[in-house]
C-alpha cells in the first residue's frame, strides 16, 4: 500500500513536468511543419488566417459551454482592447514570426522567442507597470538578464560564424536540405532576425496589455481568447487581401499546408492554451516559462534530421547567452513572487486581541509595566460596586402605617475608602 501511495504521489507531482515537456514537443512540431509549408510556397499571410480560423472554431464552443453566464458587456473601450490585442497577436506577431522563420531557420526562431520574458520586463518597465529598485538583487538580476538576452540576440543577428557539425548529421546529404532550397543569403538572415525581434516585441506588448483586459474577463478567459482569435482572423483577412493579390494563394488542399494551419490552430493556439493555463494555475508562470529552452533543443535535433538544418557558431553562442539571460530574469521574477506571497500572508494573518491582563514585556519597559499594573488595580477598585441591604430600624415596627419599602444603600469602594 505504501509503495502504491508513493507511486501515486510521484505521478501526481510529475504531471506538470510531463505536460510542459509534451507542450514543448508540440511547439517544436509546429515550427518544423510550418517551415516545410513555407518552403513549399505557402503564403504566411494566408497561414495566419487559416490558423486562427481553426483556433476560433475549437475554442469558441468551450467558451459557450463553460462561460455562458455572466458575460461582460462589450463596451467601446472593451472592444478597443480586444481589437488591439488581436492586432498585436494574430496579425503583427504571427506574420512577422512566420516571415522571420521563412528567412532563417526553426532553431534560430525558437532561440529568438526565448527573449520574451526579457522583452516583457522591458515593456512593463517602460509602461511603469514594473517597479524597479536597483538596490535589490532581484531587480539587478532582471536588468542584467535583459541586457545579456539582447546581447545574445544581437550576436545571433550580426554574426553567423562557421557551421557546427553534429555527429548524427555528418552522413546526411546536403542535396536533400530544405534550407538550401530557400536560398537564404546573409541579407535575408539579417532581415529575418529583425522580423523575429519585432515579433517578440509585439508578443511582449500583447502580454502587457492583456493584463488590463483580464481584469474585465477575469472569469471568462476562454471567451477573451476566442474573441481575440475571431477578431484577429478578420484583421488577418484584410491584411492578406492587401498583401496577396493572387487568388491561388488562398487555395489549400489535403497537403502540408492544411496540416500546418490545422496543427498550429488546434495544438498551438487551443490545446496548449488549456494545458499551459492549468500548469500556471498549479505551479505558477515562472515554472511554465522555464521549459521554453527545451523547445529550442528539440527543434535543433528535429531540424537536423528532417530539414538537414545547418547550425552556425554564432547561433550557438547567442542561444547560450539568451538562455542565461532568460533564467536570470526568471530567477528575479521568482524572488519577486516569493516576496509578494510573504507580504500577502502577513496581511491576511488575523490580529490576535490582547487580553486585559496580558502584558507584552518585550514591547513595554519595566517602569511602564509597573505603572500599568497600578492603574489597572485602581480601575478595578473604582468600578467595584456593592449592594447591601440596610438593617431595619426598630422604629419601623412601631410604624405600621409607613408606606415606603426598605431602602437599599449603595456602597462604592474607591481607594479603600467607603462613601
Amino acid at each position: 500500500m505504501e509503495k502504491l501511495r508513493c507511486c501515486g504521489n510521484f505521478l501526481e507531482s510529475s504531471k506538470p513536468y510531463f505536460a510542459m515537456i509534451s507542450l514543448q514537443f508540440g511547439y517544436a512540431g509546429m515550427n518544423i511543419i510550418t517551415k516545410v509549408s513555407l518552403n513549399r510556397g505557402m503564403s504566411h499571410y494566408v497561414l495566419v488566417v487559416y490558423r486562427h480560423a481553426f483556433a476560433t472554431a475549437v475554442i469558441a464552443p468551450f467558451a459557450l459551454i463553460f462561460e455562458r453566464r455572466g458575460q461582460p458587456k462589450i463596451t467601446f473601450p472593451v472592444f478597443m482592447q480586444i481589437f488591439i490585442l488581436a492586432l498585436l497577436g494574430p496579425v503583427i506577431d504571427q506574420n512577422f514570426y512566420y516571415a522571420g522563420l521563412k528567412y532563417t531557420s526553426p532553431t534560430f526562431s525558437c532561440a529568438m522567442s526565448n527573449m520574451l520574458p526579457a522583452m516583457t520586463f522591458f515593456m512593463a518597465a517602460m509602461c511603469r507597470m514594473e517597479k524597479i529598485d536597483v538596490k535589490k538583487v532581484r531587480c539587478q538580476a532582471k536588468i542584467v538578464g535583459t541586457m545579456v538576452t539582447v546581447a545574445g540576440a544581437m550576436l545571433m543577428t550580426l554574426y553567423k560564424g562557421p557551421i557546427v557539425e553534429l555527429f548524427w548529421s555528418k552522413n546526411l546529404h546536403p542535396k536533400q536540405s530544405y534550407a538550401d532550397t530557400t536560398g537564404a543569403t546573409d541579407k535575408d538572415w539579417v532581415k529575418g532576425s529583425i522580423l523575429l525581434i519585432l515579433a517578440t516585441l509585439a508578443w511582449a506588448s500583447l502580454f502587457v496589455l492583456q493584463a488590463k483586459a483580464l481584469k474585465t474577463y477575469k472569469n471568462h478567459q476562454l471567451s477573451l481568447t476566442s474573441l481575440v482569435c475571431f477578431v484577429g482572423t478578420l484583421q488577418a483577412i484584410v491584411v492578406t487581401f492587401v498583401m496577396e493579390h493572387k487568388v491561388s494563394a488562398w487555395q489549400i488542399g489535403w497537403d502540408m499546408n492544411l496540416l500546418a494551419a490545422a496543427y498550429a490552430g488546434i495544438v498551438t493556439s487551443s490545446i496548449s492554451y488549456y494545458v499551459q493555463g492549468m500548469v500556471i494555475k498549479k505551479r505558477g508562470p515562472v515554472f511554465a516559462t522555464a521549459f521554453s529552452p527545451l523547445m529550442m533543443i528539440i527543434v535543433a535535433i528535429m531540424g537536423s534530421f528532417i530539414l538537414d538544418e545547418k547550425i552556425f557558431l554564432g547561433g550557438v553562442i547567442g542561444s547560450i547567452l539568451i538562455v542565461v539571460g532568460l533564467y536570470s530574469v526568471l530567477w528575479g521574477k521568482h524572488k519577486e513572487n516569493k516576496e509578494r506571497e510573504g507580504e500577502m500572508e502577513i496581511e491576511d494573518e488575523p490580529i490576535k486581541p490582547i487580553q486585559p491582563n496580558m502584558l507584552l514585556v518585550g514591547d513595554i519597559e519595566a517602569n511602564q509595566v509597573l505603572e500599568l499594573q497600578k492603574n489597572e488595580a485602581n480601575d478595578k477598585l473604582s468600578t467595584l460596586v456593592l449592594t447591601m441591604p440596610m438593617p431595619e430600624s426598630p422604629i419601623k415596627h412601631n410604624s405600621d402605617h409607613c408606606l415606603n419599602p426598605p431602602l437599599n444603600t449603595t456602597v462604592t469602594i474607591n481607594n479603600s475608602s467607603l462613601v
